[in-house]
């Protein structure tokens, strides 16, 4: 037999593909060329594949080789298609049986002595595998416990490609997916530890309910960091389809947990202040990674010392920020990753940053507003609350054993599960989970429109020019969070005002009754 078909799983962004390899062996001139626009990782399959063949006791066939992977018109990148090539080849030139391959898909790098070797993104392969029917895979054994994640798929596992063929041919067993005990995630940091700071913390359990974007202003160790870091512990775990997409993009990105579980975790993305565009948005010159935006997708994108950022950076944020993904274009094609994540940014009020705050600040206003202007007018106008923080007295500092401690991470936990959960029954009618996904329009249509008695503050400042129509839609979303959280089906006035004072950067505690 001179030709032989295998199936096998590429990736274009976080999109998995079915990808058939073809080997057609002919008479010419002795040669392996690829074809179906193949990158330069893969086009060097043919060295590394030939020494696998070689070095695992099969004979190199001297003839000429054409293998082609289809759809012929999708980009292939990395090198996770040798193994399907090598067994291509082996079952065209006749080493192997054609038909103990049929309907199973093969992942897998090969080193140059026949080892096969872990590639990333198994997770979104193997699901676009089962998608397309497949329903048995081969991939290596540091990947095997991964694409268990998926339903409906079983899974083998190979250590070297001398494996695979006594497999093939009869002669040998696969692997099964190692078993890993579960290993118990560290505890995160705790609302409990924060000092003082009521309002941050207010401001911080409504983004937690709703989704929002969150800014926070104030002078050095007034709690910024330590706010922001103790978002994700305050938001519910991922349900199974949000975890199947953080899953697949750290597998993409290669920082999957080692025991290859699906992550339930909300991820949490704190970038230096140095990042580039393409550490922070995406990108790469031709195989596109996903940045730390589409890492924190459904968790937390945490940017410490904005103003220190690069301009052009912090504009790229702005449409991500609005359509919750990232389209990456390129002159060889376009990815796109997911990018639905909460933004919560953190700044000095000046470049001096005194710790006692306005009262030891040495700068002119001028240099004040110019440092806060690096922070653009577009953006700020993305972010639905600006908290200024005051400076943590002593009194607040210190805990004594007389002194109440702060809530801790579980019980705003709690509160905030319930708002999530009538803000998502309200809202399923149009598929929405968070009150900070729903279209502006909607919010402002019977029978969720707010009568005008409460609403007067956003329309006297929408039509003062005080606030943007972005502003009021996202001024409505935060009072519906606020009433969640409170435990009522309706804001009210005062909902509102708070909303708006959130937004405003002028909030202060309501108490609860």
């Amino acid at each position: 037999m001179s030709y032989a078909r295998v199936l096998c799983a590429g990736l274009v962004g976080v999109a998995g593909h079915l990808v058939e390899v073809e080997a057609d062996l002919s008479n010419g001139l002795p040669t392996l060329v690829l074809t179906g626009l193949p990158d330069t990782a893969l086009n060097e399959a043919r060295d590394r594949v030939r020494a696998a063949v070689v070095n695992s006791g099969h004979d190199w066939p001297n003839r000429r080789i054409t293998v082609n992977l289809l759809p012929a018109a999708l980009p292939k990148h990395g090198s996770g298609f040798d193994l399907a090539v090598a067994a291509a080849i082996l079952t065209g030139v006749g080493a192997l049986p054609p038909d103990r391959l049929d309907g199973v898909a093969l992942l897998g790098e090969l080193g140059l002595d026949g080892t096969v070797r872990p590639v990333r993104g198994v997770l979104p392969m193997v699901a676009a595998a089962a998608r397309a029917g497949i329903t048995r895979v081969i991939v290596p054994l540091a990947n095997a416990r991964e694409a268990t994640v998926v339903p409906g798929v079983t899974v083998r596992a190979v250590d070297t490609l001398h494996r695979l063929a006594g497999f093939v041919q009869g002669t040998g067993t696969l692997l099964e997916p190692p078993v890993v005990p579960p290993v118990a995630e560290p505890p995160g940091p705790d609302l409990a530890d924060l000092a003082g700071q009521e309002t941050g913390r207010y401001a911080l359990e409504i983004a937690a309910a709703g989704g929002h974007h969150l800014a926070l202003f104030g002078p050095p160790g007034a709690g910024k960091t330590m706010l922001a870091e103790r978002l994700p512990s305050i938001l519910p775990e991922l349900d199974d389809d949000a975890a199947l997409e953080v899953t697949a993009l750290q597998s993409i990105a290669g920082v999957l947990p080692p025991d290859g579980r699906l992550v339930r975790r909300p991820p949490f993305q704190a970038p230096h202040h140095s990042a580039s565009l393409a550490a922070l948005i995406g990108g790469g010159s031709r195989l596109l990674r996903p940045g730390a935006l589409s890492l924190a997708h459904r968790g937390v994108l945490f940017l410490d010392e904005v103003p220190e950022m690069s301009r052009v950076t912090l504009q790229a944020l702005r449409q991500p920020l609005e359509s919750g993904r990232v389209v990456l274009s390129r002159a060889h094609g376009t990815t796109e990753y997911p990018a639905r994540a909460q933004l919560v940014v953190a700044a000095n009020p000046c470049p001096c940053a005194s710790p006692a705050g306005d009262q030891a600040c040495h700068c002119s206003p001028l240099v004040r507003r110019r440092y806060l202007g690096r922070l653009s007018g577009p953006l700020l106008d993305r972010i639905d609350m600006k908290i200024n923080l005051l400076p943590v007295r002593a009194a607040q500092l210190m805990v004594t054993s007389a002194s109440p401690l702060a809530e801790p991470s579980s019980v705003v936990a709690t509160r905030v599960a319930k708002a999530r959960s009538a803000a998502a029954e309200r809202w399923a009618a149009g598929g929405w989970r968070l009150n900070a996904e729903v279209p502006g329009p909607r919010l402002r249509q019977s029978p969720w429109q707010l009568p005008p008695r409460d609403t007067g503050i956003l329309y006297d400042a929408l039509d003062s020019g005080t606030l943007s129509a972005r502003g009021y839609d996202r001024c409505l979303r935060l009072a519906w969070t606020i009433a969640d959280l409170d435990g009522r089906t309706r804001p009210d006035g005062g909902d509102v005002g708070q909303a708006y004072q959130l937004r405003m950067g002028e909030a202060s505690v309501r108490s609860r009754n």
